[in-house]
């Protein structure tokens, strides 16, 4: 199982554009992805926007990424560096 911490860097969180672009990321894997704002509930399917929406994961918040199987570190590196980013204005 891969996982890891990453800090949201797009100034609005994970709403709206970024987490249309990052379901849409997650989407084009191979393997599924969980993500998890720790203290805000369940795990959530990265591929999901409603979902992502749910999360409440905000600016500068800390989220879990988590992937089983073949490609899991390659799925979460790909998506880690997406959140790294501030996909408000990067893209």
């Amino acid at each position: 199982m891969a996982e890891r911490t990453v800090r949201i860097a797009s100034t609005s969180g994970l709403h709206a554009r970024p987490a249309a672009v990052f379901s849409q990321a997650a989407s084009e894997l191979p393997i599924a992805v969980s993500i998890e704002k720790p203290g805000a509930g369940a795990p959530v399917p990265a591929k999901s926007i409603l979902m992502l929406l749910t999360l409440g994961a905000d600016h500068d918040d800390e989220v879990i990424l988590r992937a089983e199987g073949e490609g899991a570190e390659a799925a979460v590196d790909e998506l880690a560096a997406l959140l790294e980013k501030n996909l408000d204005e990067d893209l």
